[in-house]
């Protein structure tokens, strides 16, 4: 008896840590579910300054787990989702990224009877060019590119559009976007005749010839950037920029001495949306974190946190009328006309545009058939010449006495 005793009690306890473990593995901490989003830096509001943590908020409203990452751009977020075994159940890429997933059929359709809060969304922003049924995503932000610059630097009121990075006065004090989308379609407005920037059938000669503006600019920047621009202007280190109205707006309040211009050529309109990729685990929690995000409470917070425009009609009526009236973060309807959104462009003429954009970059690109290298200094060519010459004359020299010596030495035995 007493052996069975200790026979129940050895398996009891051997078995012990199986159920404690099978109880709490679905999910540590004691959550029910979990749900995995991958996302844009700084891209949610998180409680900084009594706003809302958005991700506490939800698993404490749902007892579901957020695993949260980031992603720094849309490249990268689809090269994971494409060579990895990653798996997230919602992303939230940028317009011509929608389309490039939905196209290759890398995204869900979703089922919007789970996500009561669409009816927030603003009608504009339920169908693009990206998602002409609207059935693959939902709008998250929306915003667009114009230019920052300091007033104490450039004269107030002197910048009116993208050209004003062409121009000689502003030399060294010019930054320009290190991404080849963004930069490339600066150029093409720019380009005569110009080149739609939001066509999806680009040449390789179009893009040829917003190369060569590039490096036409080349000589008046004062470096390429992407984050560095907070740095720049907000230090006063650079004199103008063209960067996302929502980090534009940002950098104002962080110094007084900076402005804004809405480029007079019209400008790239962007929306952010969040989607479901076919490597979703758990479609039930990703739509419930989309409805949830689509709440105007946490959409407001959102958008007062990352400081771009909301298509969320009930948070855009809660809004600040500070914000609501800002025409950097809301320009009028006239001016949006005058914009155009990205279209997802075929992989070859994208890898053309990114090697040219590194050339143009680098300055080893050819403008007007004119190469960006200097002309040959005439000492600097006499040296290489002497140099060359000695070398030439060294190994002749070589060459022949390995010559003689092989005659000499030729018919002898030689010992082992």
């Amino acid at each position: 008896m007493k052996k069975k005793i200790c026979f129940i009690l050895c398996l009891v306890i051997a078995l012990l840590p199986l159920c404690i473990s099978g109880c709490s593995s679905s999910v540590s901490g004691g959550f029910e579910g979990e749900v995995n989003v991958y996302n844009w830096g700084e891209y949610i509001s998180n409680g900084d300054d009594g706003t809302i943590d958005a991700i506490a908020e939800f698993e404490k409203k749902y007892n579901i787990k957020v695993n949260y990452t980031n992603f720094e751009t849309n490249e990268e977020m689809y090269n994971i989702l494409s060579n990895s075994n990653s798996s997230y159940d919602v992303i939230i890429p940028s317009d011509y990224m929608v389309s490039r997933l939905r196209e290759e059929g890398m995204l869900e359709k979703i089922n919007f009877e789970n996500i009561p809060n669409y009816k927030y969304i603003m009608e504009d922003f339920k169908k693009g060019s990206y998602d002409p049924s609207g059935e693959y995503s939902v709008a998250y932000s929306w915003g667009m590119v114009a230019l920052v610059y300091n007033k104490k630097m450039i004269e107030e009121g002197s910048i009116k559009g993208f050209s004003s990075l062409w121009d000689e006065k502003n030399k060294g004090k010019i930054l320009m976007f290190n991404n080849s989308r963004d930069a490339m379609a600066i150029a093409m407005q720019l380009c005569d005749p110009p080149i739609n920037p939001g066509s999806s059938s680009f040449t390789f000669n179009d893009i040829d010839r917003a190369t060569d503006k590039l490096v036409e600019q080349k000589p008046y920047l004062k470096k390429y950037v992407m984050d560095q621009v907070f740095t720049e202007m907000e230090s006063s280190q650079a004199g103008i920029a063209p960067y996302y109205a929502g980090d534009i707006y940002t950098m104002m309040l962080n110094n007084p001495d900076l402005t804004y211009c809405l480029p007079e050529e019209g400008s790239n309109l962007f929306v952010d949306a969040m989607c479901i990729p076919t490597c979703c685990q758990n479609k039930e929690y990703a739509e419930l974190f989309i409805n949830f995000m689509c709440d105007p409470k946490i959409a407001k917070a959102n958008a007062e946190y990352i400081g771009y425009a909301t298509p969320n009609s009930g948070a855009h009526e809660i809004l600040d009328d500070e914000i609501k009236n800002c025409e950097l973060i809301y320009p009028s309807d006239e001016y949006k006309e005058k914009c155009y959104t990205f279209s997802n462009i075929p992989n070859d003429v994208y890898a053309h545009m990114q090697e040219k954009f590194v050339k143009a970059c680098s300055s080893s690109a050819e403008v007007s058939g004119v190469s960006e290298e200097p002309a040959s200094d005439p000492i600097y060519t006499v040296i290489v010449c002497i140099l060359l010459a000695i070398i030439i004359i060294a190994t002749i020299t070589m060459i022949t006495m390995d010559v003689i010596k092989a005659v000499k030495n030729r018919g002898k035995i030689q010992k082992r």
